[in-house]
């Protein structure tokens, strides 16, 4: 009897040592399944080891845009709305591009932005926000009464009646596109930006792969010569008339040299209405957003645009805003307001 109540002992004690080592196990293990947890919380870090892949625009949400704020924050720059590829981002954004060498300024991040951000983290020079274009302050106004544009170099930044250029402001990259134009002078309204010289190139190849007769005829035109231009329409035709087919000094979309009015020799190199009709008129309002335009001031829309049908004006804005403006046959002015 004494053995059998030695051996139920034994055995009681031996089952409470095997329930002990299971919870140590299970305690064990729980500790490690949190432990990334809470390495993740202190850190504050995950999913932010790496710039966010190219391109991102104005107008862009989600979680990109928060992995690029949270990259520009190292930097130095701040923000109050998080996940928002908005006024305040693209400023940054145009700021950093102003002060590298060699780099585009068009306030998107692109693949050429994102090589040079990787340069400056892992640089140890000191980085000054606001050393390239001075951040936002309060709107200034031009005598007619526009709200001026803090940021021009902004590939989507809207001018028209309500927001102007400032005078001073001639972009840094102009250049001639090789395309054909209808005269042979080395005049300004030959030149735009860059990036859309580039683009039209391209377009104007294509055009002519089809077999049209595509001229450009006016691209950059500074404050100067808008006002004269301006002055003079006015003179003949009345102020308030002129400024529903010519744009008063600052609201001129030729200014930024993200536009060019292009024609043909069946509307004599003019710039009217007819061009619209032609063969070239149709192929570039159908192909235009494939290589970043639009057709600005479209007809139907005149009472958002305030200017008459322009079935010439072309405007770069790039792919993506292009393809989407085009889609949904809409503004640039419907578009940045959605």
């Amino acid at each position: 009897m004494q053995r059998l109540l030695w051996l139920l002992l034994i055995g009681v004690l031996l089952f409470m040592s095997a329930c002990q080592s299971n919870d140590d196990n299970n305690s064990s293990s729980q500790d490690n399944s949190e432990k990334p947890k809470e390495e993740e919380d202190v850190t504050g870090n995950q999913g932010y080891e790496q710039l966010p892949e190219p391109p991102l625009q104005k107008l862009d949400q989600g979680e990109q845009v928060v992995a690029l704020q949270h990259f520009l924050e190292q930097l130095g720059y701040s923000f109050s709305d998080q996940g928002n590829y908005n006024e305040q981002v693209t400023w940054a954004i145009t700021d950093f591009q102003i002060q590298q060498e060699n780099l585009l300024v068009s306030g998107i991040y692109d693949g050429n932005t994102k090589q040079k951000f990787e340069e400056v983290l892992q640089s140890e020079s000191a980085y000054k926000p606001g050393e390239g274009l001075l951040a936002p302050t309060e709107p200034a106004f031009s005598d007619a009464g526009t709200e001026v544009i803090s940021n021009p170099y902004d590939q989507l930044v809207l001018v028209n009646k309500d927001f102007s250029l400032p005078a001073d402001y001639i972009p840094d990259d102009l250049v001639i596109p090789n395309v054909p134009f209808p005269f042979t002078e080395d005049i300004p309204k030959k030149y735009m930006r860059q990036a859309a010289a580039d683009a039209l190139e391209e377009l104007f190849a294509d055009a002519q792969k089809e077999g049209l007769d595509l001229y450009a005829q006016s691209g950059y035109r500074s404050y100067d010569r808008q006002d004269t231009i301006f002055a003079a329409n006015a003179a003949e035709n009345g102020e308030k008339h002129a400024n529903t087919f010519s744009a008063r000094p600052g609201e001129s979309e030729h200014q930024t040299g993200l536009a060019m009015d292009v024609t043909s020799p069946e509307v004599n190199f003019n710039l009217e209405t007819e061009f619209g009709e032609t063969n070239e008129g149709k192929w570039v309002k159908e192909n235009a957003a494939k290589y970043g335009f639009i057709i600005r001031f479209p007809e139907g829309k005149e009472d958002i645009t305030k200017y008459q049908f322009e079935p010439w004006h072309l405007r770069y804005v790039g792919h993506k805003a292009a393809e989407e403006i085009m889609n949904e046959d809409i503004t640039l002015e419907e578009y940045l307001e959605k």
